[in-house]
């Protein structure tokens, strides 16, 4: 069992004997006096992916679903498909656009270090590396005398994913970008 407090994004519980992926959680804490802190979910559902969602408090339990972990390596794009590889057993497999929509900003072909969460011989869902390196492929002129200030710019990287970066970074660079929250971080 796992408390409403400790769910984090690509978790997945069991709803109802289905396993659902968490695709988004937002946090209310009321202003009364000993009003509990709520959390709203958007769940989707492995199978049919039909969202649901669910609002808990924070001491509600929820069932886990059970899988297991494999690591991955994504090898490359054939139209929709996207096929990887199971780093244990080399065993080959292709997953459609639909399935891995929230991962596509950020695959490259060759990259490793991808989880894939495994029920019962299905993959449920991928989860990426919580920071990777990206190239700017495009974004405006780094300007002279800029400082380090909370100024930015839109860049867009080499996987199509635009992000906001110090208006100090120039095209070409390396950066390194948080997959959980979509934003910079650093140079690479």
């Amino acid at each position: 069992m796992m408390k409403a407090c400790d769910l984090k994004k690509s978790s997945v519980i069991d709803i109802d004997g289905t396993p659902h992926i968490i695709q988004r959680i937002s946090q209310q804490s009321p202003t009364a006096r000993g009003g509990g802190t709520i959390y709203k979910v958007r769940f989707r559902n492995v199978s049919t992916k039909q969202k649901v969602d669910q609002t808990y408090r924070s001491e509600d339990a929820l069932q886990e679903a059970t899988y297991e972990t494999n690591e991955v390596q994504y090898l490359y794009k054939d139209g929709d498909r996207y096929n990887f590889m199971d780093l244990s057993s080399y065993e080959q497999f292709e997953l459609v656009q639909d399935d891995i929509e929230e991962c596509l900003p950020f695959l490259i072909e060759d990259m490793e270090g991808i989880i894939a969460l495994v029920s019962e011989g299905r993959i449920l869902t991928l989860r990426m590396p919580d920071t990777i390196d990206l190239e700017i492929v495009e974004c405006p002129p780094a300007m002279k005398g800029a400082s380090a200030t909370s100024r930015t710019k839109p860049a867009t990287l080499t996987t199509g994913l635009i992000v906001q970066v110090p208006e100090y970074i120039a095209s070409g660079e390396t950066i390194r970008v948080d997959t959980r929250e979509r934003k910079f971080l650093s140079r690479a």
